[in-house]
């Protein structure tokens, strides 16, 4: 008889098979280290190659969508953080991108500076995190020590801005929660500083790491033609020879401003994810090199007259007009006057396109707040990419996707 771990899907081989006895179905996940989070694969396994696998997602179901459509245009930041909790700041950025072209907003300079120096930090923390857990799950404890002290600095400098180091909440509508200081930059500049000599330790664990290589290179191969037909986006694309980022294709925020490259690859594996994402860690530490020492003055937030941000404590303290202005937005009856319209509107994320489907209902909350979030088509991809290997290659297939299950499970 063959062995049988309790599934809810049939194997897909008929009844009266022959070769249904060397085939057994095994439960991956939903807590398995390997996973880092609650997500379940159920393996059809002959031997130790897998056959079939059949994602199963829902575990950490929480009503984001949902939320969307009671909660405002701001206090809804803190739901989009929560989403990809690896980089948290980056999903606040594409929702208020997308509010504002509902609401017809143009940032100030300094804002779009700011905003996309926070960006390239949560592309680094966010490959860092990738990286050094696919090195853990593979053997190389140390890549993943060297990657996860590099994210500290990273986390200083989201706290010295908002005052919280992991979910910042720090966009708000038509700005920023509040302006950066002159700390802000120095730490900014520090890493900056001290980045490159951890990108290059890194490299050197495993770039030429024989184990490494060998347990990556060849395995989880996805095709340029395959990555297009499947949606891929970001990395995942890029290292499929994909030569797609938003950053270029559709300038947002301050990008055109900045000399960097679209990092691409064309072996469309494992270790070409990998060196893909490390080589997008040099690109953002360019791009906030370049914005950070050239960061425009004035406000962070659009013109108190346009009635759409709201003032800062002192202003809301020690004057009539702004007292009026912060009740004007926090008062349920009042707030923003969306139009009766929907709109889409994506960036750049780590893990590639990020997008935001909105439906305006005329207040300051949407009607329906849908989100096209990269790890929902990357993880539908899996089943493709696992077909054929060992249960030993899914922590570095899965690995190499990113997967973060609170997206999956919006």
């Amino acid at each position: 008889m063959p062995l049988t771990a309790a599934a809810p899907y049939p194997v897909d081989v008929e009844d009266d098979s022959p070769d249904k006895e060397y085939l057994y179905t095994l439960n991956f996940g939903p807590q398995h280290p390997a996973t880092h989070t609650t997500l379940r694969l159920i393996l059809t396994l002959d031997g130790e190659t897998i056959v079939k696998a059949v994602p199963d997602i829902g575990f950490l179901h929480s009503g984001f969508e949902k939320l969307g459509e009671d909660l405002d245009f701001n206090q809804y930041v803190t739901i989009v953080d929560r989403m990809n909790y690896i980089s948290p700041i980056a999903n606040e950025i594409a929702w208020h991108n997308a509010v504002e072209k509902l609401l017809d907003i143009q940032l100030t300079p300094r804002c779009k500076y700011i905003r996309t120096i926070i960006a390239e930090l949560a592309r680094i923390s966010d490959h860092l995190l990738c990286i050094g857990a696919v090195a853990l799950d593979l053997g190389g404890l140390t890549a993943f020590l060297y990657a996860f002290n590099a994210r500290e600095g990273i986390y200083n400098i989201f706290e010295n801005m908002s005052g919280q180091r992991f979910h910042p909440s720090y966009t708000r509508v038509g700005g920023l929660m509040m302006d950066v200081s002159e700390d802000w930059i120095e730490l900014i500049r520090k890493f900056v500083r001290e980045f490159p000599q951890v990108h290059s330790d890194v490299c050197r664990l495993l770039n030429k790491n024989r184990i490494f290589i060998d347990r990556t290179k060849g395995v989880g191969v996805l095709s340029k033609e395959e990555a297009t037909n499947r949606s891929a986006t970001g990395p995942c694309a890029r290292a499929s020879g994909v030569t797609r980022d938003i950053r270029k294709d559709a300038p947002y925020l301050a990008y055109k401003d900045f000399e960097f490259k679209t990092v691409c690859a064309k072996g469309g594996d494992c270790f070409s994810r990998y060196l893909v994402r490390m080589e997008e860690m040099r690109e953002s530490l360019s791009i906030i090199k370049q914005a950070v020492e050239n960061i425009p003055t004035g406000p962070v937030n659009v013109d108190i007259d346009d009635r759409l941000t709201i003032p800062d404590k002192t202003s809301t303290y020690r004057s009539i007009e702004g007292l009026i202005q912060h009740f004007e937005l926090i008062m349920t009856n009042r707030r923003w006057k969306s139009p009766l319209e929907e709109v889409y509107a994506a960036t750049e994320s780590p893990n590639g396109e990020l997008g935001f489907y909105i439906v305006g209902s005329g207040e300051g909350k949407a009607y329906r707040a849908r989100t096209r979030p990269p790890s929902f088509i990357h993880f539908a991809m899996f089943p493709y990419l696992i077909e054929g290997h060992q249960i030993s290659d899914v922590p570095a297939v899965l690995g190499s996707l990113n997967i973060i299950a609170a997206e999956l499970d919006r």
